[in-house]
């Protein structure tokens, strides 16, 4: 499946004209506590770079839900990836897909091309549905990381988790890009998430972005 094909069927959908790099879902998945995780979520997989470092890292037993709103492209990862749950939708409705605490949400998202309500609406979700003490990561590509609406959503992370950061630029990636990574998610209200963790597994330690 072609990322720059769907990108100009579907522009609003695919905000990628091309592929991640391995070494961007290196970066991306690297320290997120990811090899003792019960529950992680996707969002955006597109055509599943990130989903196979994902469950590269994954241990036995745990479940990756990824939802994607493109039809051909969750048609495509659901045929590579039978163990992954694939929900056709949009992000903004997760909280009627994902319904236990996720450890870790990784989301390929194209944030800069939403309206400010949409980037809102999904960080809220995202939220919502980790644990106390889940990690978020997604990237950005960095010639627009001073763009306002690429600040805007560096802006509304800092409002929902209590820690924020970036790794290095990823020059391996067309085009560059780095992570943002954010951990301690606030709810609207100030308090701390409260789902309940699904049974039998542990708590994972919070790395530092």
């Amino acid at each position: 499946m072609s990322i720059t094909r769907e990108f100009l069927r579907h522009p609003m959908l695919t905000g990628a004209i091309a592929a991640s790099s391995p070494r961007l879902a290196e970066v991306m998945t690297t320290g997120l506590g990811l090899e003792t995780a019960g529950l992680v979520v996707e969002l955006g997989p597109g055509t599943g770079v990130f989903t196979d470092a994902v469950v590269r890292r994954l241990p036995p037993g745990a479940r990756l839900v990824a939802v994607e709103i493109n039809p051909r492209l969750a048609r495509e990862l659901r045929a590579r990836h039978p163990d992954v749950e694939i929900v056709e939708g949009s992000a903004e409705n997760l909280d009627e897909y994902v319904r236990e605490a996720a450890d870790v949400v990784v989301s390929g998202l194209p944030w800069t091309v939403m309206p400010a309500e949409h980037q809102e609406r999904i960080l809220d979700r995202v939220a919502e549905i980790l644990t106390p003490n889940g990690r978020f990561t997604t990237f950005a590509y960095a010639h627009a990381a001073w763009t306002p609406p690429a600040r805007r959503f560096a802006a509304a992370l800092r409002d929902r988790f209590s820690v924020t950061g970036r790794t290095p630029l990823v020059w391996p990636n067309l085009p560059p890009a780095f992570a943002h990574r954010a951990a301690l998610p606030v709810s609207a209200s100030g308090s701390r998430p409260f789902r309940r963790r699904r049974e039998g597994t542990s708590p994972v330690s919070v790395p530092t972005p």
